[in-house]
C-alpha cells in the first residue's frame, strides 16, 4: 500500500522526513516541500514510488547509477543547495542530540563536487564489478563513477574488463583502490580464498602505476606513506584545507594529537609547537607515522597505544588537544579525561555529527565554549560531512 506525503526537511542519513497521520516517514532521494508517493519498507522507512509535485530545486542526476548504487544521496539537488541543507542538518543534530544551539555561524569549506574521491571500494559478482545497491548486498555493476578521480575511473574501466576474463579470481568479493593520481594501490578487502600473486602481476601489466604495498601521498607540505591497512582522507581536493582548519592559528609549547593515524595533523603541528605528542592504536598507521616523521626536525613523540589507556596517565594539560576519532566519536573515558586535564584549546575533527553532538554536550557542560565550527564538505553528493570544532576553556 502506498501513501502520499509532503517532505518537511532533510535529516541526517540521506532521508527526507514527512509525517502522515502522526507517523514519521523517512524516504530517500527527495527534497523539502516535495509531494511524493511512497511505500513503507518498515515502520519508519519508505521507498520513493513517484514524485507528484517536484521541488523547483530538483535537478537531473548526472550519474546513470544514482538511486540504484548506494554511494550517493543528493545528486538530485544543486551543490549549493546540498551545502545549505547540510548546514541546517548539522544545527538540527546539535540541538536534538546535544541539547544545545550552535552559538556561532557555521563556516563551510568546499571544493569541486565531482571527481574528488581518491579511494573507492569495489565489489565483484558474476563477472562484473561495481558498488552495492542501496540497502542491499546486491551488486550494482558500474563502468564509471563521477565522484571518483580520473585515475580511479581509469582503474574501474580496466578492472571491469578484467572481471570478464576467465583469469579473474571468482572467489574475490571486494577490493579497494587508492591513488595519488600517479600510483595505484589495490587492496583485497574480502575474498573466500587467498588471492594468488599472479593476479597482482596481471594487475601490474594492465594498470599503469600499479604498485604493491604502501603509496606516497603529497599533501599539507609533507609526503605521507600510506600502507594498505592505514586510513587516509578520501577527498583529494580538501585534505590541505582540512589540516589548515583543524589546526587553525594554534601555537604553543605542547600539542597532543589523539587518533593520529599516519601523522596528517601531527607533522604540520610540529612547525607550530615546540613538542608534539601523537597517540595511535593501529599498527599499520604507527609504522607509516614513523616513516613519515623521519624528515621532520621538530620533536614528535609517538605512542603506539589506545587513546583511552594513554590519556588516563596524562597529568599535565597540553596547550592544544586535537582529536580525530573514528565514527564512534570520543570514548566516554577520553571525554572524562579531557575534562579533567582541561587544556585551554580543544580541536575536534568529526565525521559523524551525532557522536560529535554527544561529545560536545559533555565538554560544553564542563565549561568549554565553541569558538569556531566548520563544515568541511569532504563528501559531496552524499549525506556524510566532516565537522571541525574549536573549543576554548572558559
Amino acid at each position: 500500500m502506498t501513501e502520499i506525503v509532503t517532505i518537511e526537511k532533510l535529516v541526517y542519513g540521506g532521508h527526507g522526513l514527512a509525517r502522515n497521520e502522526g507517523r514519521v516517514v523517512l524516504t530517500p532521494f527527495v527534497l523539502p516541500d516535495e509531494r511524493v508517493e511512497v511505500e513503507r519498507t518498515d515502520k519508519l522507512h519508505a521507498r520513493l514510488v513517484r514524485i507528484e509535485s517536484a521541488s523547483d530545486r530538483r535537478v537531473d542526476a548526472p550519474c546513470p547509477y544514482f538511486s540504484f548504487c548506494g554511494g550517493c544521496h543528493y545528486q538530485h539537488a544543486p551543490y549549493t543547495y546540498q551545502l545549505e541543507q547540510k548546514m541546517a542538518i548539522l544545527r538540527e543534530v546539535m540541538q536534538r542530540i546535544g541539547k544545545f544551539a550552535v552559538p556561532v555561524d557555521i563556516e563551510i569549506v568546499s571544493a569541486p563536487e565531482w571527481q574528488y574521491r581518491n579511494r573507492v571500494q569495489l565489489h565483484y559478482a558474476d563477472g562484473r564489478i561495481g558498488y552495492l545497491e542501496a540497502g542491499s548486498h546486491r551488486l550494482c555493476p558500474i563502468s564509471k563513477c563521477p565522484i571518483s578521480s580520473p585515475r580511479i575511473n581509469e582503474v574501474i574501466a580496466v578492472l571491469d574488463r578484467m572481471a570478464r576474463d576467465r583469469r579473474f579470481p571468482t572467489f574475490l568479493r571486494s577490493l579497494e583502490v587508492f591513488t595519488n593520481e600517479r600510483d595505484v594501490q589495490l587492496n583485497i578487502v574480502d575474498s573466500a580464498k587467498p588471492v594468488a600473486r599472479r593476479f597482482f602481476d596481471w594487475c601490474a601489466q594492465e594498470i599503469p602505476g600499479f604498485q604493491m604495498g604502501a603509496l606516497k601521498y603529497d599533501t599539507a607540505q609533507h609526503t605521507f606513506r600510506v600502507s594498505p591497512r592505514s586510513f587516509f582522507q578520501v577527498n583529494r581536493f580538501l585534505t590541505d584545507a582540512l589540516v589548515n582548519v583543524a589546526i587553525g592559528d594554534a601555537t604553543g609549547t605542547l600539542a597532543l594529537d589523539l587518533y593520529a593515524g599516519v601523522g596528517l595533523f601531527s607533522l604540520p603541528l610540529a612547525s607550530r609547537f615546540e613538542r608534539v605528542v601523537a597517540v595511535e592504536g593501529g599498527a599499520s598507521a604507527v609504522a607509516d607515522f614513523e616513516v613519515n616523521a623521519e624528515h621532520v626536525k621538530a620533536e614528535i613523540e609517538l605512542h603506539h597505544t589506545d587513546v583511552e589507556k594513554y590519556i588516563a596517565d596524562v597529568d599535565a594539560a597540553p596547550d592544544l588537544l586535537l582529536a580525530d576519532p573514528p565514527r564512534s566519536g570520543l570514548a566516554k573515558e577520553v571525554t572524562r579525561h579531557i575534562v579533567r586535564l582541561r587544556p585551554p584549546r580543544v580541536h575536534l575533527v568529526a565525521c559523524d555529527p551525532t557522536t560529535l553532538a554527544r561529545d560536545l554536550a559533555v565538554l560544553l557542560g564542563s565549561g568549554y565554549r565553541i569558538e569556531r565550527m566548520v563544515l568541511v564538505d569532504l563528501f559531496p553528493q552524499t549525506y556524510h560531512m566532516e565537522t571541525v570544532v574549536h573549543l576554548l576553556a572558559s
